[in-house]
């Protein structure tokens, strides 16, 4: 069983002293324990191309110390980082290799560097003896295992933010070494540090860390690093884009493998500004060969929402339910939500981690790979972005506006809700197709984004009305059938008729705002 810890650390160069300045004049350090030193002995784990190093992802077996293990470091932000320990074992564990299997896909996960380092603890602590955080003295020696066979060490101090922390008091200690003399470290790590200064040369480049020859002195190689080209043509710009929406995905994986909050939510979206982009860029990229793609990630979207949807309709019943005087709910209601919903759960934990550990999705990555790398560009991708890009936006803004005047002039029932929601999803796409033009097309693009998010959100609060009816419908029916006082389920049905109400006598006006606003850039004016 894998457990997660939240890391926040800074490192910091150290001279051939090595020295710690005297760390008690920080503001709220009370006493500063020595805790002795520790013989730390780590093998880092990769794949021969460096797959989780150019992620910024660690997988190291370590022993010695007070917490001997695996552990699998995947990056938050800058300097935070969430580590996700296993027990010590002598193979690799499932718990964590599937963690990067996005990353890894198909290849080997070898050992690549062996770090030996011998660690100088302190603990900070306030006046009533609790930790603020660990200060560590490390004196590493590196040994490159594959791609390479060269070896270095150094010396470099580590601040690491106790748990629960306050991240400013890292600002603290840091102001304190600066006056030491001490810099932050110019490497994220110290597997970084191992990977750029023991391998061989003529590998830097943006795939991964570059590896640099077999020490001879003290003077550090230098590492190159290939920034992406700033985008010129309209492909440039929408490949971009494309490429976003690629990373998140793969980024997000773990994420929704560990079940954080929001993950699955996010990555669907990313399938969706994906497909959305192939749809609006046609003229950009060939659609011949972006449809089956999007299927693809049609289906994924769809695995990934299995139980999402019920539990959005879950929460927005439980909140309506919430709001209601005590007067108004009769019978065993909330006993037959928890009931009705366990039914309606088409899904679960192992079937969603079969789905990202399965051949269908992994071939998915490495089509929108090589989609990136020999993107199928048509004649217009070598266009002016204003030009093409702005095109495609005003293409889907004319399509948008059709169906609001449509939605708008028939009659209310169900013919408009289904014509509300088409202009909801066209809303999206627009929203999409204006983000990727973000870049190209500046302020009037970005305002766009902000019109079509508010659009969508009153759009998609009809929607959820809608279907939060028919729940209402099929609850009631149920209470019913089981004698049950239904009378509640008929409140909350005519509160949501209400709301769909509201959206519609709101929509005229606040698509009139829109639709003047948008002048700018889609030619209405």
């Amino acid at each position: 069983m894998a457990d997660t810890k939240r890391e926040i650390e800074r490192k910091y160069e150290a001279g051939e002293s090595a020295g710690l300045p005297d760390l008690t004049g920080v503001s709220g350090v009370e006493g500063v324990i020595d805790k002795g030193l520790a013989e730390l002995d780590a093998t880092y784990y990769d794949t021969a191309d460096q797959r989780l190093a150019a992620a910024s992802i660690t997988l190291r077996r370590r022993t010695g110390g007070d917490d001997a293990g695996w552990h699998l470091k995947l990056p938050v932000s800058d300097g935070v980082r969430d580590e996700i320990r296993a027990p010590l074992s002598d193979a690799l564990p499932r718990a964590l290799t599937g963690l990067v299997r996005s990353r890894v896909r198909d290849a080997e996960l070898l050992p690549v560097v062996r770090l030996q380092s011998a660690r100088d603890v302190r603990h900070l602590v306030d006046a009533s003896g609790g930790l603020l955080a660990e200060v560590s003295v490390d004196r590493v020696r590196a040994e490159r295992l594959s791609g390479g066979d060269g070896s270095t060490d150094w010396t470099e101090i580590e601040v690491e933010l106790a748990d629960d922390g306050d991240p400013a008091f890292l600002d603290k200690v840091e102001k304190k070494l600066r006056k030491a003399g001490i810099s932050r470290s110019k490497s994220a790590s110290k597997l970084a540090r191992a990977l750029a200064e023991t391998g061989e040369p003529g590998e830097t480049g943006k795939t991964g860390p570059a590896k640099q020859p077999k020490q001879t002195g003290r003077k550090k190689p230098k590492v190159v690093v290939t920034a992406e080209p700033e985008p010129s043509t309209a492909g440039d710009h929408v490949l971009a884009y494309v490429r976003a929406q690629r990373d998140a995905i793969v980024e997000l994986d773990p994420a929704v493998r560990r079940d954080v909050y929001d993950s699955v939510h996010r990555m669907r979206v990313a399938t969706r500004r994906l497909r959305s982009s192939f749809r609006s860029y046609g003229k950009v990229l060939d659609r011949a060969v972006t449809d089956p793609i999007g299927d693809e990630l049609k289906w994924l979207a769809g695995e990934l929402g299995v139980d999402r949807d019920q539990e959005v309709l879950t929460e927005r019943l439980t909140a309506a339910l919430d709001e209601l005087p005590r007067t108004l709910v009769t019978g065993p209601v909330r006993t037959r939500l928890r009931t009705w919903t366990h039914a309606r759960r088409g899904g679960s934990r192992r079937r969603l981690i079969a789905v990202l550990d399965g051949k269908r999705y992994l071939d998915l990555l490495a089509t929108l790979d090589s989609l990136v790398a020999e993107p199928p560009l048509l004649k217009a991708a070598a266009g002016t972005p204003d030009k093409v890009i702005g095109k495609a936006v005003r293409g889907d803004f004319a399509k948008l506006s059709a169906l609001v005047v449509q939605a708008i002039d028939t009659l209310p029932g169900t013919d408009r809700d289904l014509a509300i929601h088409e202009a909801r999803k066209k809303a999206k796409r627009t929203r999409y197709a204006a983000e990727a033009a973000t870049k190209a097309l500046g302020e009037p693009a970005a305002d766009l984004v902000k019109s079509m998010k508010s659009l969508q959100g009153l759009l998609g609060d009809h929607q959820d009305s809608v279907m939060t009816r028919l729940a209402l419908r099929d609850l009631a029916t149920q209470a019913h059938a089981a004698g049950e006082n239904s009378f509640t389920y008929g409140v909350l049905y005519g509160r949501e008729e209400q709301r769909a109400a509201d959206v519609e006598r709101a929509l005229p006006e606040a698509w009139a705002t829109i639709f003047a606003a948008a002048g700018g850039l889609v030619g209405t004016r």
